[in-house]
């Protein structure tokens, strides 16, 4: 028989594809599938909190109602009822908003229609990492901005455009992922101001604003730019939202509003990404509005209580020299160690053979950096699994510090 020759098949991917990496939380959750480990890796929401009965009324509902339309193909926009609920509560029309399948899907159609290769992108020190993997095939330039415990130093953001033209600035206000942290009102203002003196486009990422747990609510950044005199037609601000952390992530629904120059081509791009966000799952979250008030409330109050006991217990078993951030809602806290020299993911080793996990924070910098710091998330372990995974951690932490710095021994996955 003829043996059949072959193409270098890694050799004909494409440069983009080339560039293109595994997402480290994605990796790191394959450590985590024992049922025995404590993860603090994920952004998973509580279990206990999705709407299961909620969603199989709501599915025979919409079934009833809209029958085999609502397996049918749609419109790429969104389904129009769904798109007027976000845009009443913006003060736009339904022009200016666009369904799309997770704001994952948001950030690739934006970095595709947004980004040409070799342009500046301005992104938080650390950032979403998510973010970083969508933009990268389309050849960023990342230009790191610098943070403290108030979000993005404007006053040091404003020396950098003196000499840096960016093309888009991507920022997460609301319990930044990964740190926790929450963007100043003043700071927002400013922010709001200064780039559209220098013509940056913002992307605005909010997942997690409806999960405020303490202090006050802060107005959006394409709120702001509203209150300041531009319009839904003009503004710079381009904002995503999302009911993943506020509803189920498994129905895939999100959104983006902005000005129509940026909604035209998002329907564009998405046609050719999967024609529309799923018309079941589209009008299953419409008929669920109702509810969503009780529905965040009742996250809102758990995640609290979660949030409180991971801060005490890092209170009572964390080194004292370890810091850490205390949010005032989302779903992450941001943990730094002391010595620059251990490598958080060659910890991982030892914290998972201690049945806990976590993500390393080297993950979430553009251009390097952060390799002693750690992502928790607080939301989807119980209050007594929070505090055991908390003093393995601990244990952890302490042990890499008497033995010195952690080894840099990569973590197999």
């Amino acid at each position: 028989m003829t043996s059949l020759s072959h193409p270098d098949l890694a050799g004909a991917l494409s440069g983009r594809a080339r560039q293109m990496t595994a997402s480290t939380i994605r990796e790191v959750l394959k450590l985590t599938q024992q049922p025995d480990i404590i993860s603090f890796a994920g952004g998973l929401p509580a279990a206990e909190l999705l709407p299961v009965e909620a969603v199989r009324e709501a599915t025979g509902a919409v079934l009833d109602r809209y029958g085999s339309a609502a397996l049918q193909y749609g419109a790429t926009e969104g389904h129009v009822p769904l798109r007027q609920w976000i845009a009443d509560r913006a003060g736009i029309t339904p022009a200016h908003v666009q369904i799309v399948t997770g704001s994952q899907q948001g950030l690739d159609l934006l970095g595709k229609i947004l980004i040409d290769e070799g342009d500046t992108v301005l992104v938080e020190s650390p950032t979403y990492l998510g973010a970083l993997q969508s933009f990268q095939p389309y050849g960023p330039r990342y230009v790191q901005m610098p943070t403290d415990d108030d979000g993005i130093d404007v006053d040091a953001l404003a020396e950098m455009l003196q000499h840096t033209r960016a093309k888009l600035l991507y920022a997460i206000p609301n319990f930044q992922n990964p740190t926790g942290r929450t963007l100043s009102l003043e700071r927002r203002r400013r922010l709001v101001e200064l780039t559209a003196e220098h013509g940056i486009l913002v992307l605005e990422d909010d997942p997690y604003g409806e999960l405020r747990f303490r202090g006050e609510a802060l107005p959006s950044l394409y709120a702001l730019a509203l209150e300041m005199g531009l319009t839904p037609d003009t503004s710079h601000i381009i904002y995503s939202g999302s009911f993943s952390k506020v509803l189920a992530p498994g129905l895939r629904d999100a959104w983006v509003q902005a000005a129509p120059p940026i909604t035209e081509k998002l329907v564009q791009a998405k046609q050719g990404a999967d024609l529309h966000t799923p018309t079941l799952n589209q009008m299953i979250i419409t008929e669920l509005l109702p509810t969503l008030r009780q529905q965040i409330a009742r996250t809102v109050g758990l995640y609290r209580e979660r949030a409180d006991v991971m801060v005490r217990a890092m209170q009572a078993a964390f080194p004292a020299d370890v810091r850490y951030t205390t949010p005032e809602g989302g779903m992450f806290l941001w943990v730094t160690l002391p010595s620059a020299d251990v490598d958080t993911t060659a910890l991982m080793v030892r914290a998972v053979e201690r049945k806990v996990a976590y993500v390393p924070g080297a993950a979430f910098y553009a251009l390097g950096g952060g390799h002693n710091t750690m992502r928790l998330n607080f939301t989807a372990a119980s209050p007594e699994k929070i505090v055991q995974g908390i003093e393995a951690l601990a244990a952890t932490i302490r042990e890499a510090g008497e033995s010195g710095a952690a080894a840099s021994t990569p973590v197999v996955v």
